[in-house]
């Protein structure tokens, strides 16, 4: 049986994980959605996923140019606005879903609170003079 880290570092280190990344990126919002760590756990999950299945209905759906070795089959279909409009909605999707699940409704939020760092900050001022 392969080790976890097997599995997982290929997918995030492919071109799915690059895309969510991206689209994370782009779409700030999605980071305040999933902001505990099951929820970021659940929505890579969800996310890797769908947007594979994504881009393999889009593969399916379009041709693309043969390989030249210039770029892959993803890098041509991310060329089109409307496939990478595509992703970004089923990407937004996952997260509002992971949100909306009232198993995570208590979870407590990935990093300290606006709170903890108004302490830190007083607490780094009264430090550093």
């Amino acid at each position: 049986m392969p080790d976890l880290e097997d599995i997982w570092v290929p997918l995030v280190d492919e071109p799915i994980g690059w895309i969510v990344r991206r689209i994370q990126a782009e779409n700030p919002e999605i980071d305040q959605l999933v902001s505990t760590p099951r929820r970021v756990l659940a929505f890579r999950t969800f996310a890797y996923i769908r947007v594979g299945l994504v881009l393999g209905q889009l593969l399916f759906d379009h041709d693309i140019p043969a390989y030249d070795g210039s770029e892959t089959w993803v890098d041509a279909l991310l060329r089109d606005p409307a496939h990478h409009a595509a992703l970004a909605a089923e990407v937004r999707t996952v997260a509002e879903e992971i949100a909306a699940d009232p198993k995570y409704k208590d979870d407590e939020p990935l990093g300290p609170d606006d709170a903890a760092r108004e302490r830190f900050k007083t607490f780094a001022r009264e430090q550093l003079g």
